[in-house]
């Protein structure tokens, strides 16, 4: 961190220098796409009642606001701030409150797009050509899309402003003193931020860090003498703003104190805990951050330090957690395939909400409940972030690809780029895709009701009856006379149950396991087809909503899974509520069993294997016909899109595989090892 110039980025980072046309049109598109996030979250803040949107704004501005109250600042509503941020603010939320939130919402999204544009440029050397030119419109989407901008759009927050004087100082200024004066105007908002000083101080800025410092007492000092009463409150009675606005202990507060709240401990154990865990985890977050900085990487070191606030701040609340969607920026991992798990973990922790990437259950919960302090201190203490001097720093252990496919279609594969990777994905990075796939899977089946529950249900039931109309004409109208067969044959009847609920699930992540381990390029092309197949679903449960049988009320179905429904309720009862009982066309429980069978009658080396791949399919459309859960038609439905699946997966990756077989002069310890990682079998 001695010199700046040192960890910054090639001079044409902005694409000064000309680019070819396919990398040209890239940056365009991603250009466009930051544009189009950006007017989204402008959008859906300012077309949002003014009750329900910018409430934290209200905090100044409201009729008990800091702009409207004569005594202290902190008998306003829930305001939290420093004595010098209700001091200095106070024009700003004036011209918000003249402006009816419309300046307030444009100025912070135009500090997003500076805050995306300065991290872009403090990627530390060397950048390829490629990534200079993209990252920083990659760099804004990424902020558009993060819960902590979201959240500081829709509140009214000033938590950006912190983060980006942090980063002006370290990156855009030139002279110490100015950066000291960057970071000591963002740590007289958000004191927590001096944990900056000891990083300027150990990479030899020692102006910048006597600036800090003198930058955040002049500051602190001013307010003093303006609000006397309030800084007393503030950092006196309170701790450094402890105890100030919601409750400490609330999911909301990311931060050691919060967690430790939510594990049980209180009174003075929680507190000296607090400070033993707080100065440990900063002493070693900033002796990382000092070797980042050192070794050129400033931004990862910057990002380590801010992750090591959001641990040791007494309220780190969700707008505040943006240096945790920096800490993407460090390598972790020799393998190629490696590189992608952290940046890919920190995207979704701070985009998603935890429940989409942790089950329900309660033995989950303290990491749920914590899952993004987790994250940052996971980067701020234990990350083993690679060295710029690491032999596989720019160089990773590359992919093995399998040989080109020839295809009977001149135009196949599509996306040729795609190639055939011969060596197993990582697991953790298969297993968090998986999670928030299912997750967005279990969202949009809830969502697509077709707007209310009373509508939902009018539109599901509509076209329930134009699908029993349709299997009449085509005289394949089995559903109530094999449900009431079944329901007739207890040990039937259980069957059919137990298989409907317990297969679903086990057989196609059973299948995946096992292709992950001992197949990992048939694992990379089912997963394809199996992906591509439930997103299709997913369009067919939005666009026709569809009532099953067993809640058709004059169909007489008898529901032997789920039990008796009430049917004068408008959702059936608590079961809609948990999940969308209409998203029955098509049906991926028959359409998963036929991805199953299929894959397993393609790879599986034995034909006994075979026959009894193809018999899950089979029980399963004979368990969701006599359960009454489907029509026989949305068995259809689940086949087609398990073929488009397939076809898809063909026309833009190419044919599933070729046969790689070992050199005549290999021993049998290679010939073992190339059957284990680079086997596939002939299509």
């Amino acid at each position: 961190m001695a010199n700046v110039q040192h960890s910054g980025r090639p001079p044409d980072t902005f694409g000064r220098a000309p680019a070819g046309g396919r990398l040209r049109a890239a940056r365009l598109a991603l250009w466009a796409v930051a544009a189009i996030l950006a007017v989204r979250q402008l959008a859906v803040v300012l077309t949002t009642p003014s009750g329900e949107r910018l409430t934290d704004l209200e905090t100044w501005v409201g009729p008990h606001g800091v702009l409207h109250v004569n005594g202290s600042i902190y008998d306003s509503t829930r305001f939290t701030g420093t004595p010098f941020g209700g001091l200095v603010l106070k024009p700003l939320t004036r011209s918000a409150q003249a402006a009816l939130g419309w300046g307030w919402t444009f100025g912070t999204l135009l500090l997003v797009v500076a805050l995306g544009l300065v991290a872009a440029r403090a990627l530390p050397r060397p950048v390829g050509r490629r990534t200079s030119l993209l990252a920083a419109p990659v760099a804004i989407s990424l902020l558009m899309l993060s819960l902590p901008v979201r959240n500081a759009l829709w509140l009214g927050q000033t938590s950006i402003m912190p983060v980006l004087l942090v980063l002006l100082g370290c990156f855009t200024v030139r002279s110490e003193r100015q950066s000291g004066l960057c970071i000591g105007l963002a740590a007289a908002l958000q004191p927590t931020m001096l944990l900056f000083a000891p990083l300027l101080w150990f990479t030899g800025r020692r102006r910048a860090t006597a600036a800090t410092a003198g930058t955040f007492a002049v500051c602190t000092a001013l307010a003093w003498a303006a609000l006397p009463h309030d800084s007393s409150t503030y950092w006196v009675h309170h701790m450094a703003g402890t105890g100030l606005g919601g409750k400490a202990d609330a999911l909301g507060n990311q931060s050691l104190h919060g967690a430790l709240l939510r594990l049980g401990l209180t009174g003075p154990l929680e507190i000296a805990l607090f400070l033993v865990l707080g100065a440990a985890v900063g002493a070693l977050a900033v002796r990382r951050a000092v070797r980042y900085a050192h070794d050129g990487q400033l931004l990862l070191a910057v990002a380590v330090t801010g992750c090591a606030v959001v641990a040791v701040s007494p309220t780190a609340w969700q707008y505040q957690l943006l240096w945790v969607l920096l800490a993407m920026v460090g390598r972790v991992g020799r393998r190629a395939s490696d590189r992608y798990v952290w940046p890919v973990a920190m995207i979704l922790v701070t985009t998603l909400p935890a429940r989409m990437l942790l089950p329900d259950m309660a033995v989950m919960f303290p990491l749920r409940d914590n899952l993004v302090l987790l994250a940052a201190l996971a980067a701020a203490t234990v990350v083993p972030f690679l060295s710029r001097t690491a032999p596989h720093y720019q160089r990773p252990v590359p992919a093995q690809y399998a040989p080109a496919i020839p295809a009977r279609f001149r135009h196949v594969p599509l996306l040729s780029f795609l190639r055939r990777v011969l060596t197993r994905p990582n697991l953790l990075l298969e297993l968090l895709l998986i999670r928030v796939v299912y997750a967005v899977y279990a969202q949009v089946r809830l969502a697509a009701t077709g707007g209310s529950t009373t509508e939902g249900r009018a539109t599901a039931e509509h076209d329930g009856r134009l699908v029993l109309d349709l299997e009449r004409f085509l005289h394949i109208d089995i559903e109530r006379g094999v449900n009431h067969a079944v329901a007739t044959i207890g040990w039937l009847r259980d069957f059919f149950g137990f298989y409907y609920e317990s297969f679903h699930f086990a057989v196609p992540l059973a299948v995946l396991a096992v292709l992950y381990w001992r197949r990992p390029v048939d694992y990379r092309w089912a997963r394809a087809s199996l992906g591509f197949a439930t997103f299709l679903a997913l369009i067919g449960f939005w666009l026709f909503p569809l009532a099953p049988p067993r809640l058709m009320p004059a169909f007489g179905i008898v529901d032997t899974v789920h039990g008796v429904q009430d049917f004068s309720k408008p959702d059936y009862g608590a079961l809609t509520a948990l999940t969308n009982q209409y998203a029955a066309m098509p049906s991926l429980h028959f359409g998963w069993a036929l991805w199953c069978g299929v894959v397993i009658a393609v790879i599986a080396p034995k034909r006994w294997m075979k026959a009894l791949g193809l018999l899950h399919p089979l029980l399963t459309v004979s368990a969701i016909v006599a359960t009454g859960n489907h029509w026989v038609l949305d068995a259809v439905g689940g086949a087609v899109v398990v073929t488009a699946g397939f076809a898809l997966t063909y026309v833009l990756t190419g044919p599933r595989s070729v046969s790689v077989t070992a050199g005549a002069g290999s021993d049998r310890s290679s010939v073992r090892q190339d059957r284990e990682h680079l086997h596939v079998s002939g299509t």
